[in-house]
């Protein structure tokens, strides 16, 4: 009896412990909470306030776009639209301080720049047309030096400036932050965005290379920044006391290289599927044939510019890395496989709505010196300066020395020095300061402050003295052109208005494309590799019939478009002699 007891018994304790464990593994994980639904009075109070605040944002950038207007029309050539974007953002701010001062209205509500409408609305546009245009000049020729510069570039500029911050405050001479806030910091002003050198470089015709360059490295150091920045916050969030320096190193490596390639991956496999699917748009079956109705094969690539970023983001990943990686794979893959209508809407509609968020996001930049609650100090302001110029220095100077044993168009002293002094910063940094949930909250409003100070102050005094720079460090080109502060055009709007990229739109035969591409022998590496096998891949070279038939697709759209303007209301025959 005794020994069945303790077999009983036995058997009790295992069961009991099997289940344990058992219930232990099968414990559901949480579900995501969701979000209360506002309904009532509340949500109505929330629809007016957002109707507001659209109201107000386009009332703003209805009075940038004419300022804009008013710059081509009088030929104010010399001044870039962002400076004078910025500078109108500056006095719309003390004019709207004056009227609440005076009690007349009240919209600090409206003015306060929101960085999930800018990282959800504004910046994807503006990544997807920088990845989506750099199909010109030589990018992929260069695209070893601008990933150098670009990662490595500026992980170094965001060490040094968030190690000078850290030991400056341990050392009691600036404010004091801590290692995580003082790396995210130096993270987000590592983001340079040289609008207005990228004008003055295509107003006076710099050397082709280092537009690429400045251009190439402008495009994707931004994805880099937002995602170290991303790494200091994911940091921050959680509790590293208990862990080693050099645990945490590995941490933060694992998790940038994680968000880098792994959206880098999945923007470049959501581009290739769009080149796939316009491929076979383009066969011989004709199932789906979107080729005919140019306007629902816009809509399918409009889709596929927004699909990578909303997919990074909902799996935690950084969804502009994706989008940037998406652009480039589909300017230079899925663009060719298109209709030439559809190309000629892809170029002006992403143009469009890029320079509309691009001056949003200016305006509101020069709107946040009155709405934006400040902290200024001014040593740590002064650091930072110095600190944000000596880490440019860094970055610039020694990878082109490094650059230039492997390269064989080499990097000059000159170019070193533009390169280094185009390293404005823009709207990224600024909404990227915002985004911080640093505590206590006087921290945040040093951080805003100085971002503020060091944008404007980059783009105000080096994007203004970068044309003096480049007129002195390049005399005899400058004198060759003869040209004067009057015929250089630094509107790229003007220019994006008037001009539609040809090169873009060429749609090679099978006959062309081995005579241009596969036969030259100047081809190395990943250029030779993409012009032997994934572009003859991802792109269908047409036939001359096929090329016969987009042309007489262009003249029947272009004849049926004068047809319906001759017989307008107000059109007549000798309406239509004087026009010819």
């Amino acid at each position: 009896a005794r020994s069945a007891n303790a077999t009983h018994e036995v058997i009790n304790v295992t069961l009991h412990t099997t289940l344990a464990a058992t219930t232990k593994l099968v414990v559901p994980t949480p579900a995501k909470p969701i979000l209360p639904v506002q309904t009532g009075v509340q949500a109505q109070q929330e629809e007016q306030s957002s109707g507001m605040t659209i109201f107000f944002s386009l009332l703003v950038l209805a009075i940038c776009i004419i300022l804009v207007h008013l710059l081509i029309k009088y030929r104010l050539h010399f001044l870039p639209e962002s400076v004078a974007v910025v500078s109108l953002g500056i006095l719309m701010g003390a004019f709207i301080k004056i009227i609440e001062a005076q009690k007349l209205a009240n919209w600090k509500e409206e003015e306060m720049f929101r960085p999930n409408m800018f990282f959800l609305l504004l910046l994807p546009p503006i990544i997807f047309e920088s990845g989506y245009s750099l199909h010109k000049g030589n990018f992929f020729q260069n695209i070893g030096s601008i990933t150098l510069f670009s990662v490595f570039g500026t992980a170094i500029s965001a060490f040094i400036v968030g190690g000078g911050i850290y030991f400056l405050g341990q050392a009691d001479v600036i404010y004091k932050l801590n290692m995580t806030d003082s790396f995210a910091f130096g993270s987000l002003i590592s983001a340079v965005d040289p609008v207005a050198t990228i004008a003055i470089f295509n107003a006076l015709n710099v050397d082709p290379v280092l537009n690429m360059l400045v251009f190439g490295e402008s495009i994707l150091n931004d994805a880099v920044s937002i995602v170290l920045t991303n790494t200091a916050e994911g940091l921050t969030r959680e509790n590293m006391s208990d862990v080693s320096g050099w645990q945490t190193f590995l941490q933060a490596l694992g998790y940038f290289l994680k968000m880098f390639f792994g959206s880098a991956a999945l923007g470049t496999l959501t581009g290739l599927i769009s080149a796939l699917i316009s491929f076979f748009n383009l066969g011989d079956t004709r199932h789906i044939d979107l080729r005919k109705t140019p306007s629902l094969e816009f809509g399918m690539m409009i889709i596929f510019a927004y699909l990578p970023y909303g997919l990074a983001e909902g799996i935690s990943l950084s969804g502009i890395m994706a989008i940037l990686f998406s652009g480039i794979v589909m300017s230079h893959y899925t663009h060719h496989n298109l209709s030439p209508v559809t190309q000629i809407l892809m170029q002006q509609t992403l143009r469009t709505v890029a320079f509309m968020c691009e001056t949003c996001v200016f305006a509101f930049l020069g709107l946040s010196i009155f709405s934006f609650p400040h902290k200024f100090e001014m040593s740590f302001v002064i650091w930072c300066i110095i600190l944000v110029l000596f880490g440019r220095a860094v970055n610039i100077f020694p990878l082109s020395y490094l650059l230039n044993f492997f390269r064989d168009h080499k990097i000059t002293p000159k170019m070193m020095f533009i390169m280094w002094f185009s390293g404005l910063r823009g709207a990224i940094p600024y909404a990227l300061s915002l985004h911080l949930g640093l505590e206590p909250i006087e921290k945040r409003q040093l951080i805003g402050t100085t971002t503020i100070i060091i944008v404007l102050f980059t783009i105000l005094l080096l994007g203004g003295g970068t044309m003096p720079l480049i007129r002195l460090t390049d005399i005899e080109d400058s004198k060759a052109r003869k040209r004067n502060k009057k015929d250089v055009n630094l509107s790229k709007t003007e220019k994006m208005g008037n001009t539609i990229e040809s090169e873009h739109l060429s749609e090679l035969t099978e006959e062309e494309y081995e005579a241009q591409y596969i036969k030259r022998q100047d081809l190395k590496g990943f250029m030779w590799f993409d012009a032997k096998y994934l572009n003859p891949f991802f792109t269908r070279r047409l036939t001359q019939e096929d090329l016969h038939h987009g042309r007489i697709q262009m003249k029947t759209l272009t004849n049926k478009w004068y047809e319906e303007v001759r017989q307008g209301p107000s059109g007549s025959e000798d309406d239509e002699q004087e026009l010819l």
